[in-house]
């Protein structure tokens, strides 16, 4: 039986402004899904087009308090559970913890996209509490993946944080060796094409392509992010929500002076 998903996440804002982000439906709608509804303690659901078979609201609370919040979500016809934990880390500071049973890596539906789904969610989730832009949703109902963002850093700082892997390593939060020069390495994928300052490809065997795209004046670059070269039928919504929160990561890596990765890792998570 394979261990639950785990993540853990820290906001620089009180626990109870995280709660009622977590609960109040209106601002589900900003960080989570396109339709939100929450009657504590009787209903929680979201649904859209941004939530994994998000035709229609598939959850249903199992308990809620001031700190927790449990419920069953049924994915590929197989009912998981999810919970979430708040603990106040410190005054102004809250960890938040979510763990989902049924995750899948290989699973080429539902269950595979899980971890991703909810990294780009809490990192909305939290950017949205700290009165920060929000990242563009994953858009599980087409294969036009393709996301803008502004970040407040020059194009040459930015773009060095693409092709740096000192850089790189930090704020993906994962070591990659890269070689800045086409046909080298770029972690597991391999660099196509390179535009000094402008633009960045990698290749990733036989799934697929991304593409940065950059744009910078007054201060500020323009970042388009595309994933391209898969079958249409089947699009890598994992890889592209999990592009996306590195994305998330890499913004917040240029415009927090005092800059520390949301994500807390431990020995048991996995």
């Amino acid at each position: 039986m394979s261990e639950p998903l785990t993540m853990t996440a820290r906001a620089d804002m009180p626990l109870k402004v995280v709660h009622q982000a977590l609960t109040d439906p209106q601002q589900m709608r900003l960080w989570l899904a396109e339709q939100a509804e929450c009657d504590l303690p009787a209903r929680y659901a979201f649904w859209g087009r941004h939530v994994p078979e998000g035709d229609a609201p598939h959850q249903h609370l199992l308990h809620t308090d001031d700190r927790t919040l449990r419920f069953s979500w049924t994915l590929a016809g197989q009912d998981t559970t999810v919970e979430i934990g708040l603990a106040e880390e410190r005054t102004e500071s809250t960890l938040i913890t979510l763990s989902q049973t049924g995750f899948d890596f290989a699973h080429p539906g539902a269950l595979g996209m899980l971890q991703t789904f909810w990294a780009l969610s809490i990192a909305n989730l939290v950017d949205h509490v700290e009165g920060r832009p929000l990242t563009p949703k994953c858009d599980y109902s087409t294969a036009d993946l393709r996301g803008v963002v502004v970040i407040t850093a020059s194009i040459a700082e930015v773009y060095d944080s693409l092709i740096n892997s000192g850089k790189v390593s930090r704020w993906f939060g994962f070591p990659l060796e890269i070689d800045p020069q086409v046909g080298g390495q770029y972690g597991y994928g391999k660099i196509l094409d390179l535009e000094p300052g402008h633009s960045l490809t990698i290749g990733w065997g036989e799934t697929n392509v991304t593409t940065w795209e950059l744009d910078g004046s007054g201060g500020k670059t323009t970042i388009t992010l595309v994933q391209s070269g898969f079958d249409d039928r089947q699009p890598p919504y994992a890889a592209w929500a999990g592009g996306l929160c590195g994305l998330a990561e890499l913004r917040r890596f240029h415009e927090l002076p005092n800059w520390q990765p949301i994500w807390q890792h431990e020995e048991t998570s996995s």
